[in-house]
């Protein structure tokens, strides 16, 4: 800090969530949908934003819900961190989601998800081959990479 001023123009957020789900069949349960500000589709781990007064814990659950219909009767923060820190607030935790029962996704009106299954060495690949291009979603997924002993 040198003392001078600048002006900013800063996204304050409430944080959010994205949960790396994993089926018994040891595949990682993702969202393939529209994201407008690039103008096409992207493959995601589900996602949410935190509600007021929500612990991210809860975020997680309800999301993977929403989105998937999974159930997770288990998470683990595998890891958090901020989205964007040049111009929001917003911190994303990472969740590890296990024990996964089948339900009925109910997205959001205005969502419209196709949900996909993959194993995490395909993924990688994926990733490494700018498939995956969503960086809470390549961040996860490295991180359950490196962790190992999970799928």
């Amino acid at each position: 800090m040198n003392g001078g001023h600048s002006k900013r123009e800063i996204v304050e957020h409430p944080g959010g969530v994205a949960i790396i789900g994993i089926t018994d069949e040891k595949e990682i349960v993702l969202v393939e949908q529209f994201r407008k500000p690039i103008d096409r589709m992207l493959l995601e781990l589900p996602a949410g934003k935190i509600e007021k007064n929500e612990p991210p814990e809860l975020t997680a659950k309800r999301e993977l819900q929403e989105e998937t219909g999974y159930i997770a009767e288990e998470v683990e923060l595998l890891l958090e961190g901020y989205s964007s820190p040049g111009f929001s607030d917003e911190k994303i935790y990472i969740y590890l989601a296990k024990n996964l029962v089948q339900g009925e996704p109910c997205p959001d009106e205005n969502e419209h998800i196709d949900i996909k299954k993959y194993k995490l060495d395909v993924l990688i690949k994926m990733v490494f081959t700018g498939q995956i291009e969503d960086y809470k979603t390549i961040s996860g997924l490295l991180a359950l990479q490196v962790k190992g002993d999970l799928v």
